[in-house]
């Protein structure tokens, strides 16, 4: 059974991987370890939740690994805070300290087992880390003649 589990953390670090791909290009604070630990991370505490509640069920009534889920999130938004207190909070960095916050929530739903939710939000992910800055990118530079260096 605890295969299944380590299934479900290998593809919780690779997708993350793959969503912090792009902020490793831009050259961002946070990119491909950060992206992967962080989603590998929330996949490990929601599979341990999940184990330890069908582990002890006869034992602690109420064990409920959505609290687990719950607690992640509010972590995650310390890390994200962090990151825009430290490296100012320029659009660049809020950008990814809000992928930081969806790539929790990839390895919260790989971690669960929801693998086609988990590689969804991860396309969705890379699309608006890369076609969308090219977009707003376009659209800035068209409608306000330059373009601000920091850009995400």
């Amino acid at each position: 059974m605890e295969s299944e589990f380590v299934t479900r953390l290998i593809i919780a670090a690779v997708l993350g991987g793959l969503l912090g791909l792009e902020r490793s290009i831009a050259g961002k604070h946070a990119g491909m370890r950060t992206y992967a630990l962080v989603s590998l991370g929330s996949a490990l505490f929601v599979c341990m939740g999940t184990l330890a509640s069908l582990q002890f069920i006869a034992q602690f009534i109420g064990v409920n690994p959505l609290q687990l889920a719950g607690s992640i999130i509010i972590g995650i938004g310390f890390i994200g805070s962090g990151l825009a207190v430290f490296h100012g909070a320029h659009p660049g960095e809020l950008t990814t300290a809000s992928g930081i916050w969806v790539v929790a929530g990839v390895g919260m739903a790989a971690g669960f087992g929801f693998y086609t939710l988990a590689l969804g939000a991860t396309i969705l992910g890379v699309f608006i880390f890369s076609v969308l800055a090219r977009v707003e990118h376009s659209l800035r530079t068209r409608f306000s003649g330059s373009y601000n260096a920091t850009h995400e």
